[in-house]
């Protein structure tokens, strides 16, 4: 088969880009052939699938086609610009843009079949094509449905046009119903998987990794975070946390965060005010940093307030790092006692009694190899995307 696959955001720095980094991929592997079409703001090309990138402007970008850069939902580590920020002007060029690309390549490409990201404009740019399409709801899409009125027409039409949605979670299920009114038949629930050749156990040494990202620590535990630094994320809820967990915890603890967004300087004063010295934030970090972020954690946390799915829950359990998550969004499809904890959103005091629990556990190996092998047996890309593959078959 020839896919044709678009997305609003670059193939490194939010969930949907690895998603589709590793989607493209695995189809390439699997013998079909592939072409993703993204923003960025430099020329970026991949050896196993053919770019089409629509360069926005950064710092450095060398003609774009656009004079501002590309919009996110909540932020990027190359963009802080927004959709809602965008005027009547620039979303119409955003939205022409769009379509006159994804008409070129299907023109000059020639898919059998479009696999659209986020029920938002690059469905609706699909549907102008006759080409049949896919559409994949990653959840942040539905914040911005809600939020943001003036992308309605778009994203209805993309997701009423749609040959299939697929769903990453109950609640985005849920929610695509609710909102856009995707009758069960067109919804298709895919749980997201994720890259078993890059997140997986590693022997590594506490002592380099913190040296690596020049830390002078030698600490008794370590507690990570990755992910935006937005208000859903949750990790004011985790600061305050750790103030708790570090006084209950005999021995130094190490609290990591990985990500940046427009809460950084905030959540550095709310870190100043509790007087956590001994928590780091990392900015972001890349996919290879992260894995060693992981390995060398002793908990994973994902404190936040709403979570489509959990993708870093589900590579920091492949990891063999225990993941303590709230109760809400994608969390509970698959964070199990086996390998981690579900507390209440919003509840310091929670998250960090089952922080404590993860540290002071008396099985850690074996729990850590459980989560190894739970999320391998049941989160892999290649089971993933096998599943994609035969909806791919089923609509040509």
């Amino acid at each position: 088969m020839r896919i044709l696959i678009l997305n609003h955001f670059p193939l490194e720095g939010s969930g949907s880009g690895i998603y589709t980094k590793n989607l493209a991929r695995e189809l390439s592997e699997m013998g079909h052939t592939v072409k993703v079409v993204f923003p960025e703001i430099e020329e970026v090309s991949f050896d196993e699938f053919e770019t089409r990138v629509i360069l926005f402007k950064g710092p450095q970008t060398e003609n774009p086609e656009f004079d501002f850069n590309f919009p996110c939902f909540t932020s990027h580590p190359r963009s802080v610009n927004t959709y809602y920020e965008l005027d009547d002007n620039q979303l119409k060029a955003y939205v022409q843009k769009f379509v006159d690309v994804t008409k070129e390549e299907v023109e000059n490409f020639k898919p059998d079949l479009i696999h659209a990201q986020h029920l938002w404009v690059t469905p609706y740019a699909a549907a102008q094509t006759g080409v049949p399409y896919i559409v994949t709801a990653h959840g942040t899409d539905l914040k911005g449905f809600v939020k943001d009125d003036r992308y309605h027409k778009y994203a209805l039409e993309g997701a009423k046009k749609a040959a299939k949605v697929i769903t990453i979670s109950e609640q985005v299920d849920e929610e695509v119903t609710t909102l856009y009114g995707v009758p069960e038949d067109k919804k298709e629930l895919v749980l997201n998987g994720y890259d078993e050749n890059l997140f997986k156990v590693k022997d590594l040494n506490c002592f380099d990794v913190l040296n690596d990202f020049n830390l002078s620590l030698e600490p008794d535990y370590v507690v990570s975070f990755a992910g935006k630094l937005t208000h859903f994320k949750g990790v004011d809820v985790l600061l305050k946390a750790a103030r708790i967990y570090n006084e209950a915890i005999d021995g130094e603890v190490v609290t990591l965060i990985a990500g940046n967004g427009e809460l950084y300087e905030e959540l550095n004063k709310l870190k100043m005010t509790l007087k956590l010295d001994h928590v780091q934030f990392l900015g972001h970090v890349n996919q290879h940093q992260l894995v060693d972020l992981y390995n060398i954690a002793d908990v994973s946390t994902v404190p936040s307030r709403t979570e489509p799915f959990g993708l870093v829950a589900i590579e920091a359990l492949a990891c063999g790092t225990p993941v303590v998550g709230t109760n809400q969004g994608g969390l509970p499809d698959f964070l199990i006692e086996d390998v981690g904890t579900l507390v209440p959103v919003d509840d310091d005091i929670a998250l960090a009694d089952a922080i404590v629990a993860e540290i002071k556990h008396k099985e850690k190996e074996k729990r850590a190899k459980a989560a190894a092998d739970y999320a391998l047996k049941n989160f892999s890309w290649k089971r993933s995307i096998g599943v994609v593959a035969s909806i791919y078959e089923s609509i040509i």
